[in-house]
């Protein structure tokens, strides 16, 4: 059995259960109390659960997350939930000094199971320092683990894994796609990292994507059929780990690689993505690795103008037409921009 549900609310049910399952999970963060969170991933949970565990914080990023760090070390589950995840600038030293490291610095004698969530993302109108995508920071940090979640599923299910994880997990939700109502199943279970999904199989070219371009790629993928291309989608979700086999077996089967990112082009996960595949994969190859992502631009105010700097279904779309091109796989003509 499956039900309509929207991915914010996939995620407060993960919340939810796991702190049924496991007194020892709290939540920490600003608004999360009363107001159920600044995007409502905690509706509800403050009366189930209580003050001691549904923590309302003052606006300290630095100091919260500093307090997750230390009640994981004593035992805890703590969910950190940073606003936006613009502002880890304020919070990074327990983040990349205290929670990435202390397992490795104490030997092993000290494990940090601590989950930080934020949102991320353009397409809401936050301007330069509510819209950043920052997955190619916290994959750069040794000790960290990464997900990027597309669906509601996902969420649910990933979420589950990372609570339980003994090592520290960042979890970055894009805003855009919290409301969006699509299918779940009824019995989510926790999704193992390092698993990726195959959104859509082909046998002509691999789109490697995660979060909000997942949808992207996908109305891509649609647009390239129509002209004789079969587009494998694949949905990384769990960028650190990475699921490696999967896009071994995928680029061993197409020969071809596009990477759409929101992210700013420049040092992009992506980027780490093409190397990788370069390096490892460049036999199985017919052509160089491309990637579609953000301009190395702040992200503006203005609508018009922020809709232009990342990636859409038209970009994905035509990178992946002229990847083809050089084959001589692929005619279409250039895009039209989109409204």
């Amino acid at each position: 059995m499956s039900r309509k549900t929207t991915m914010i609310a996939a995620i407060r049910e993960a919340i939810d259960e796991e702190m049924l399952r496991d007194e020892n999970v709290i939540v920490l963060g600003e608004d999360i109390g009363e107001l159920g969170g600044p995007f409502g991933s905690c509706i509800g949970l403050l009366d189930k659960y209580g003050p001691d565990r549904i923590i309302a914080t003052p606006i300290s990023e630095w100091g919260f997350t500093g307090i997750g760090v230390g009640a994981a070390m004593r035992g805890k589950r703590p969910i950190v939930e940073l606003m936006y995840n613009d502002f880890i600038s304020v919070c990074l030293d327990p983040v990349m000094n205290q929670a990435a490291k202390l397992h490795y610095m104490t030997g092993g004698q000290v494990k940090i199971p601590m989950v930080i969530r934020a949102p991320m993302g353009t397409g809401r109108r936050g301007a330069a320092q509510h819209s950043q995508n920052m997955e190619a920071l916290f994959a750069h940090i040794p000790g960290l683990k990464l997900v990027c979640p597309s669906t509601p599923a996902d969420a649910k299910g990933l979420l589950m894994t990372a609570i339980r994880d003994d090592d520290p997990v960042v979890f970055l939700e894009h805003k855009l796609l919290y409301p969006q109502k699509v299918e779940m199943p009824d019995d989510v279970a926790p999704i193992p990292l390092g698993s990726a999904n195959i959104r859509r199989e082909g046998t002509d070219l691999t789109i490697l994507t995660w979060a909000r371009q997942v949808n992207f790629s996908l109305e891509a993928a649609e647009k390239l059929a129509a002209d004789g291309v079969s587009a494998e989608v694949i949905d990384l979700r769990s960028l650190v780990p990475l699921d490696w086999d999967t896009i071994r077996d995928s680029v061993s089967k197409t020969h071809r690689v596009l990477i759409a990112e929101e992210d700013v082009k420049r040092c992009g996960f992506g980027a780490e993505l093409s190397a990788q595949i370069m390096e490892e994969l460049f036999d199985q190859l017919d052509a160089p690795v491309r990637r579609v992502a953000a301009l190395n631009s702040s992200v503006p105010f203005c609508a018009e103008l922020e809709d232009e700097i990342y990636p859409n279904p038209e970009r994905i779309a035509a990178e992946a037409a002229a990847l083809l091109k050089e084959l001589s796989l692929i005619h279409i003509s250039e895009p039209t921009r989109r409204s």
